[in-house]
């Protein structure tokens, strides 16, 4: 069932949460969006808290920071055979971040139902 916003500021914070979602597909093409998309997470999370949005916000900022921590990883490994791996597993990984958390925003569901 969609959670439909009631009000302004949710319809709002929806929208943002979009544009973030937005900001981190384009990275891939203009790496910059990606270190704006992050700013924009932890100077909005508050905006969110409590709300269905506050998961999408979470899953954003651990996408953010695990796919840098394998990206320098992989970067690291580069000469060896492994970096390759590592690098093509964290872009593989990234998309299907952004993709299933983009699907759970456009249904209006949470990211995690714990």
């Amino acid at each position: 069932m969609k959670n439909l916003a009631t009000t302004e500021a949710e319809q709002s914070a929806i929208t943002l949460t979009t544009v973030i979602y937005a900001l981190y597909a384009a990275s891939y093409f203009v790496g910059v969006t990606a270190i704006i998309a992050i700013v924009m997470n932890y100077v909005k999370r508050d905006d969110v808290a409590g709300t269905f949005l506050e998961s999408h916000f979470r899953w954003q900022i651990r996408t953010f920071w695990f796919g840098v921590l394998w990206g320098v990883l992989g970067g690291i490994t580069f000469v060896f055979i492994i970096g390759w791996v590592v690098l093509a597993a964290n872009g593989i990984w990234i998309v299907y971040r952004i993709v299933k958390g983009w699907l759970r925003l456009n249904d209006g569901k949470p990211m995690y139902t714990d």
